[in-house]
């Protein structure tokens, strides 16, 4: 018999049907198309940077990175950070925590000791090896974080005839594959199929059906399985328990639940996934305890000055509000460029433009304290999130630390673009309510348990102004090349710079590849 060929596109199809996400990655990035971390370590670099200083923009994860590396090539480096703390987006909102946003009141996070929410990065994925190399470096302990909770909730308002109902993420996998398994097996039993299949491929995929949707052997109909979860969980003497009802396929096809809930995550959502304990923060102290001695803090840039053999950064202390000058023999800009775009500098037309039309994305998250665990205690859920079509909710999620304590503090909503917009136009207070009231839709102790909340609108941010860069095709093909190069002696750096958005990796990777690039150049 002739082989017939495939594309990639439809191996990679089989292989996600088959073999799930894992055969899905292995595949993808044995032929280089993955998006996981490229590098595992920072680049070797030869020789030595004696006598060159680096002026840095930003003590985020970027400029930290490029700090501590060029640093022990032994550079002469400044960091210059508009904050009076390092970090950049790496932040944890803990008690004494404190945020003004631009137009809006400040807020004081009244969280007790020990709770903690990450209203900027929330979770390393497994794969981002750029990130957990320095976690390892710095002895930064880490926990897991649970990402993927098939014992969790997803909430449709508009779910059609499963609207309003607290479905659990395994009783949708299941019965999906279930339904589906009795669907397909019926055509192939039936000669439905419009491809060749021998007798034997009949029987070999039959028998996988019935395996992977646990259907009838006789009738081949999917009637429900034990992984789903019990109507009554088995246990001592005389009960066996009894198995729940399976939800209709018509049903679920209706409620489009496909629209907020996949049983196969995008490929960054691994379901094994990190956080520092006690708080994303974590790393950049780690960081900052590194290469503090570099950076001066209240320092917000005025301008940028480059020529043939130097760079000159002004810079004016918001302490005293007196202007200062740097100058060095090369720039490295970590600033978003929604906030560099405001900067004055002397960037040819071209490159002031490119800075100019990339668009940073609008993101709103809110931590809310309960003073008791109740999604432990009442439905045993531990970690994970809660999946809605709620405008302004998008995901609720749980968190994967302090089990079984008293209280906990859980993230009432992220949410993005229009919703985010809308979101960060209300109150501090107004925030807490909107994401009460839309929690005791799902959790009826949730306003009862309810005690203090603290929210930030990264679009809101003085020194942000987004959550992170939203590329889109176009720019990726005109501008990002431009932005890479840089212009003159400046380089720029970042989460932006890197096709890792918004994550911690697509920062420190970015200033790996900058940083090798200017050590090259000053050594030549």
């Amino acid at each position: 018999m002739e082989e017939r060929s495939i594309t990639r596109r439809q191996f990679l199809y089989r292989a996600a049907a088959v073999g799930g996400t894992g055969l899905l990655l292995n595949a993808m990035n044995a032929w280089g198309i993955g998006i996981a971390s490229k590098v595992n370590s920072p680049p070797v670099l030869v020789g030595d940077g004696k006598g060159k200083r680096v002026v840095i923009l930003g003590a985020g994860l970027a400029g930290m990175t490029a700090a501590y590396e060029l640093g022990k090539l032994g550079y002469t480096v400044q960091v210059l950070e508009a904050r009076d703390f390092a970090g950049g987006r790496c932040q944890t909102a803990r008690k004494g925590f404190s945020l003004t946003e631009l137009g809006g009141e400040k807020q004081d996070c009244k969280f007790d000791e020990g709770q903690y929410i990450n209203h900027g990065p929330w979770r390393i994925p497994l794969h981002h090896q750029s990130t957990l190399y320095y976690t390892r470096l710095f002895n930064v302990p880490l926990e897991v974080m649970v990402n993927d909770n098939d014992h969790s909730f997803v909430y449709l308002e508009n779910g059609g005839p499963l609207a309003k109902q607290r479905l659990r993420p395994a009783q949708i996998k299941a019965d999906m594959r279930g339904h589906v398994a009795e669907l397909l097996a019926k055509a192939v039993k039936g000669n439905m199929l419009d491809q060749d299949l021998t007798a034997d491929d009949k029987r070999s995929l039959l028998d996988y059906l019935a395996h992977e949707g646990q259907l009838d052997q006789v009738d081949l109909r999917y009637k429900g399985r034990s992984g789903r979860g019990y109507a009554v969980n088995p246990g001592a003497g005389l009960n066996p328990g009894r198995l729940s009802d399976p939800l209709g396929f018509e049903e679920l096809l209706s409620s489009r639940i496909g629209n907020v809930y996949s049983a196969v995550q995008d490929f960054p959502m691994q379901n094994t996934m990190f956080q520092p304990v006690g708080g994303m923060d974590a790393i950049a102290k780690a960081f900052e305890k590194q290469v503090g001695r570099t950076i001066r803090y209240k320092a917000e840039v005025q301008s940028i000055a480059h020529g043939e053999r130097s760079v000159t950064v002004k810079y004016k202390d918001t302490a005293s509000g007196k202007l200062h000058s740097v100058t060095a023999d090369y720039c490295l800009c970590t600033l978003p460029l929604s906030v560099l775009r405001h900067v004055e500098t002397d960037f040819s037309d071209n490159f002031k433009q490119a800075i100019a039309t990339v668009a940073y994305a609008p993101v709103g998250k809110i931590g809310l304290q309960m003073k008791r665990r109740f999604w432990e205690e009442d439905d045993q859920i531990y970690g994970g999130h809660v999946l809605t079509d709620m405008a302004g909710i998008n995901t609720i999620s749980l968190p994967s630390s302090n089990w079984q304590k008293k209280k906990g503090v859980l993230l009432g909503y992220y949410n993005y673009q229009t919703s985010a917009i809308e979101i960060s136009a209300l109150s501090p207070a107004e925030r807490a309510e909107f994401a009460v009231k839309a929690g005791q839709k799902i959790f009826p102790a949730y306003r009862d348990s309810y005690e203090s909340a603290f929210s930030v609108a990264w679009h809101r941010v003085q020194y942000n102004l987004g959550g992170w860069a939203d590329w889109s095709e176009e720019k990726r093909k005109t501008v990002y090349p431009l932005l890479l190069q840089g212009e003159g002696r400046v380089m720029l750096a970042g989460e932006h710079l890197s096709y890792l958005g918004g994550w911690q990796a697509g920062a420190i990777e970015s200033a790996w590849q900058q940083l090798e690039r200017i050590h090259e150049r000053a050594s030549a």
